[in-house]
């Protein structure tokens, strides 16, 4: 079976859950998506049982640092596997020539050189551009550019083996540019920084980020069948999930995820 495993859910500042990232699993591999700002996504993935050994893909959608350091410390435990003979094949990161370059360079300065060596041979950076096709886990997966008013930053689109789609479109909001990644897809990941009513203390359009409301009225608009809704504030943990379903069940009849760290959605 497939599944989501969402490691994180939060946005940069967040200190009471960790930085957006999950895995799209297939029985006993894992492609992981973003690794959030710290070695907390070492602990999250064990808390979910998902072994290193188990990752061989990695995406990292831009540079911003609750996304790309996590990376280093998932490189540093793959690169110790790979020395203790326990990690069979390669490490495969998918990311576009600035975050390679980034990954490299931060990697340089904090990791021996005895991991270093492995780049290239068993650590591999495989460049990414707009419209860029390959295969993950045996599905297709595209991978485009979201055109970001800020960094440059990629989504993707994969064809889950059930034969359902599934979109994730970074940490920004749709736009029409990616329509035809993102129009009467099964599932699409949807950034909701915080709630349309709490739009004047968070102020998301000043971060260029969208609402639950602002989220689900695109779900709606692009005829989705579910939305997963990710990179939140973290001031209403224990009433987040209810209180962002609510308000986009009010622009959306479809299916809404607003999953903890360490939720779990079946495919």
């Amino acid at each position: 079976m497939e599944k989501i495993n969402i490691l994180g859910t939060g946005s940069a500042m967040v200190t009471k859950c960790y930085n957006t990232c999950f895995t799209l699993s297939k029985e006993d591999e894992h492609f992981l998506i973003d690794a959030g700002g710290g070695n907390t996504i070492l602990s999250n993935l064990e808390k979910l049982n998902i072994s290193i050994n188990q990752i061989h893909n990695m995406f990292i959608s831009h540079n911003h640092n609750d996304h790309i350091l996590g990376s280093v410390w998932v490189i540093r435990a793959v690169a110790q596997s790979i020395l203790n003979d326990k990690y069979t094949g390669n490490l495969n990161i998918y990311c576009h020539e600035a975050s390679i370059n980034a990954i490299r360079t931060i990697c340089s300065f904090v990791l021996q050189k005895k991991f270093l060596k492995l780049f290239d041979t068993r650590i591999l950076f495989n460049e990414i551009d707009d419209n860029y096709t390959t295969t993950i886990l045996n599905r297709t997966t595209t991978f485009f550019d979201i055109h970001s008013t800020k960094d440059l930053q990629h989504g993707f689109k994969t064809i889950l083996s059930n034969g359902k789609f599934l979109t994730f479109l970074g940490d920004e909001p749709y736009r029409e540019t990616v329509k035809i990644y993102s129009e009467n897809v099964d599932y699409l990941f949807h950034e909701a920084f915080c709630l349309y009513s709490q739009r004047e203390i968070f102020k998301p359009y000043e971060k260029h980020h969208a609402t639950a409301k602002d989220a689900c009225i695109n779900a709606k608009e692009l005829n989705v069948k579910n939305i997963i809704l990710y990179h939140t504030e973290d001031k209403n943990l224990e009433n987040r999930k209810e209180l962002y379903i609510t308000e986009g069940k009010e622009e959306f009849d479809g299916n809404i995820y607003m999953p903890d760290d360490l939720d779990v959605i079946d495919l």
